[in-house]
């Protein structure tokens, strides 16, 4: 077979022990990925899962079973918008020993901000349960919402954040002059900050950095056509700086096999975005899993 018969990789899934440093993912000049992913017997936890999409609804119990198999023991809810942030906050109320909230407003949505909004999620992060203000920040990349509207309440959820004490949750894409810009104007009176789902530039990264963020890395480092720049700038994240997340039911790792019937995302497929980040780092699945639950703990006032 030559190379140019092959419409797609092809794809080898191998198992390894601790000792054996294989890359997450390595080609060959006929187009072969070789993705290898090492089992830990560490939990970890994902700091974002948006468990109130639509999609988790008929099989919800099913889900959280699979992600204790996985050793998932701790998952954070996302807030999309208030009503979301509702069933986030009910969740985590009911089940505080698996699940926390954040309580936000997406930038998708931002122009469902208002003051009435902003006393809702007010009374939200006054629960012990929900531990940060968003999903919040800028995208320009859909512009769902008009910049302007993104930009305001993005503004508005940095004065939540400074009034409540609680860290910040934030999504940027393609917009990181502008979310930069913002950001500065209020780091020092916030507290701290995750720049989840990070997709972005190297420089973007040491920007981030420079503020004292937190980063969080999902699924978009095991795509070989989009996420490969990351496996190349990930060791340059501080350990002490460093989350995990799926973004379920976004984001499924493309280097999933068997591959799966489904496009949905779960909380269970977070080792594989473990395994991808200790491929490009020194530290070992074992020791990325403990510092990255560590990290975690610490970011959102977790019991441990």
């Amino acid at each position: 077979m030559s190379p140019q018969s092959i419409a797609e990789p092809l794809y080898v899934l191998i198992y390894t022990h601790e000792a054996t440093r294989l890359p997450a993912r390595q080609s060959n000049s006929i187009g072969i990925y070789v993705f290898s992913i090492t089992p830990s017997d560490k939990a970890i936890i994902d700091i974002g899962a948006n468990l109130t999409h639509e999609s988790f609804a008929n099989d919800f119990e099913d889900v959280i079973h699979r992600a204790g198999q996985a050793n998932i023991n701790h998952m954070i809810i996302t807030g999309s918008d208030v009503e979301d942030s509702h069933k986030a906050a009910t969740l985590a109320t009911e089940n505080s020993d698996l699940f926390s909230a954040t309580a936000g407003i997406h930038p998708h949505y931002a122009e469902q901000y208002s003051d009435d909004a902003a006393t809702a999620l007010l009374k939200l992060l006054e629960l012990d349960v929900v531990k940060a203000v968003g999903e919040t920040g800028l995208d320009f990349f859909r512009d769902i919402s008009p910049r302007e509207k993104q930009i305001k309440s993005f503004r508005a959820h940095l004065e939540i954040a400074e009034k409540t004490n609680k860290p910040l949750f934030l999504h940027q894409r393609e917009s990181h002059d502008t979310f930069l810009s913002v950001l500065k104007e209020h780091r020092q009176s916030v507290g701290r900050v995750v720049v989840h789902c990070f997709t972005d530039t190297a420089a973007a990264l040491h920007d981030y950095l420079a503020l004292d963020c937190y980063i969080g890395i999902t699924g978009w480092i095991c795509d070989e056509r989009r996420g490969a720049h990351l496996l190349d700038c990930v060791s340059s994240i501080p350990l002490d700086r460093l989350l995990i997340e799926t973004d379920a039911p976004y984001l499924m790792p493309r280097n999933l096999r068997p591959k799966p019937k489904t496009r949905r995302n779960e909380p269970c497929n977070l080792p594989w975005v473990l395994n991808a980040v200790a491929s490009a780092r020194p530290e070992t699945v074992a020791e990325l899993a403990t510092a990255t639950t560590d990290n975690a703990v610490r970011f959102f006032s977790l019991q441990k």
